[in-house]
């Protein structure tokens, strides 16, 4: 593309922003939106018991029912996960956001009416479909927004609903406010406002296309794919890029759409799968989640008074978007290695310090405020790095037919790694006591160092040139290639490091009809 045509046109912008703001935005929001009316849903529960049964709930009964409307999201999310690869299959990807919206208005008409009809089944039934929701559009839109990005736009659209995901954090922090929805008639509303930014975003989204790729590779529409890029990009050449998608459609040309279980088996993307695996594992199981679940306690020991500790809290939401922002505009010049690297270093560090910092604080009371940084530490770190970039390197380590069977591994990982530290971490931290931070500080460590000697920077790459990088990891003969002119070089290998023989044709065919 000329270089014009790597501008951040209006049109991207828009689509990075109504894909995250009415889908990612919704997962951030579901994380943290039962924290606050937590006492009000369970008497809900109690009274409604009380009206059928004649008797309250006692509190193991009471406990389990709110564990269970707080972990259900993960179950939905996890089954959202298995079946987004066939959904972007059958409906490509925008239509995959687009068809996944009414799972929202069915979910929010759930929990808005639970207390009008009386019903605790609603409210749990109802964060079960959200989280479905959320499994689907954690692997829908970073997809979609990978594959509509020009290389060099595509760290930074990639993580643009990392920043929704932060902001969605934030925004049920502030609405869950005293002042604002924090009171016992507002629950039901403040659960079910995230119909509101789904409505947005139907509205809007059907008017742009489809991702070219999917129409070209995929649906062999030539003319749907010229349309849709000549959408996405300004005053500029497309040739060039329509031909390095013909180029990776003609070595994928004798190749359907993957399985999970064939990219499992397929020992040609054995690093790429297994960088997916560990990203996945170690987002989770890096104690970000324990660490949101845990703040207001964390706080508490640090002796902030009880009325303040939920503006304590919006304030370390504030610092999320701000990391998040962070990485979003620095992942083009620094690339994805430093911030994965230096996120999850951070986040290491900032755990091993929370463990000193509870240790000592018997000795030395100022302990307990390095507590709360390495808090905060921990939440910037995640948001600088390990909380987007690994979706963004899913759609940067496939091609075109293993990306949807990658998505649903990476994502299905996520969302167990999720729920398991959610149901984990109580009994770590009974047995352990402050030394259970040490468990998550050797994880952050790990995928640190498996990242420095594993994964390639891909910045700037096409997804043909990250293919061979990792090719070249699975000990092709280098001899394959030689001899051949250098415009062929890069036809050697279908692009997972096995040679094609129907590869080794001239240029002119990839010139567009």
């Amino acid at each position: 593309c000329s270089k014009s045509g790597s501008h951040l046109t209006s049109s991207l912008l828009a689509v990075a922003f109504l894909t995250s703001f009415g889908s990612s935005m919704l997962y951030g929001y579901n994380l943290a939106v039962v924290n606050s009316p937590a006492e009000y849903i369970k008497d809900f529960y109690n009274r409604t018991s009380v009206s059928r049964n004649g008797t309250g709930l006692d509190g193991e009964v009471l406990t389990l029912m709110y564990s269970l409307t707080v972990s259900v999201f993960a179950i939905g999310g996890l089954l959202g996960s298995l079946m987004v690869g066939m959904l972007v299959t059958r409906f490509g990807r925008k239509g995959t956001v687009v068809n996944s919206t009414v799972l929202v208005f069915i979910a929010g008409s759930l929990m808005g009416f639970s207390r009008i009809c009386g019903s605790p089944e609603m409210v749990i039934l109802g964060r079960f479909v959200t989280g479905i929701h959320s499994g689907i559009s954690l692997g829908a839109v970073p997809m979609y927004l990978g594959e509509i990005a020009p290389k060099n736009l595509r760290g930074f659209l990639g993580l643009v609903p990392s920043i929704f995901i932060c902001a969605g954090v934030f925004s049920a922090q502030v609405l869950g406010l005293h002042e604002l929805l924090g009171k016992e008639e507002h629950w039901p509303l403040f659960l079910s406002l995230v119909v509101i930014p789904t409505f947005i975003q139907l509205m809007l989204l059907p008017w742009f296309p489809e991702s070219p790729r999917y129409l070209l590779i995929e649906k062999h529409n030539v003319h749907a794919t010229i349309t849709a890029l000549k959408w996405y990009r300004s005053k500029c050449n497309i040739q060039l890029e329509i031909e390095e998608m013909q180029e990776e459609q003609r070595s994928l040309s004798s190749m359907e759409t993957v399985s999970v279980w064939q990219l499992l088996l397929d020992p040609c993307v054995r690093w790429q799968l297994l960088s997916v695996v560990v990203l996945n594992i170690g987002m989770q199981l890096s104690g970000i989640d324990a660490i949101w679940f845990y703040t207001n306690d964390i706080f508490k020991n640090a002796g902030i008074p009880g009325p303040e500790i939920q503006y304590t809290t919006v304030g370390t939401g504030a610092i999320e978007i701000i990391a998040g922002l962070i990485g979003c505009f620095t992942i083009e010049k620094l690339g994805r290695r430093p911030l994965m690297i230096g996120g999850f270093l951070a986040m290491g560090l900032c755990c091993a310090g929370i463990t000193l910092s509870l240790v000592l604080q018997v000795h030395f009371p100022f302990m307990r405020y390095v507590s709360v940084g390495c808090v905060v530490g921990i939440i910037a770190g995640f948001c600088i790095g390990p909380a987007g970039v690994p979706f963004l390197i899913t759609a940067e380590l496939f091609k075109q037919s293993h990306r949807p069977a990658a998505y649903t591994v990476g994502g299905s990982l996520n969302w167990m790694s999720n729920f398991t530290v959610g149901f984990v971490f109580p009994f770590l931290q009974m047995s352990a006591g402050s030394y259970c931070y040490l468990v998550f500080c050797s994880v952050c460590l790990g995928v640190a160092v498996y990242v420095f000697f594993v994964i390639p920077e891909t910045k700037n790459k096409t997804f043909v040139e990250i293919s061979q990088m990792f090719a070249s990891k699975e000990a092709v003969p280098e001899t394959q290639g030689l001899g051949l002119p250098d415009h062929l070089k890069l036809k050697k290998m279908n692009g997972y490091g096995s040679l094609d023989n129907g590869s080794l044709e001239f240029d002119s065919s990839s010139s567009v009809p």
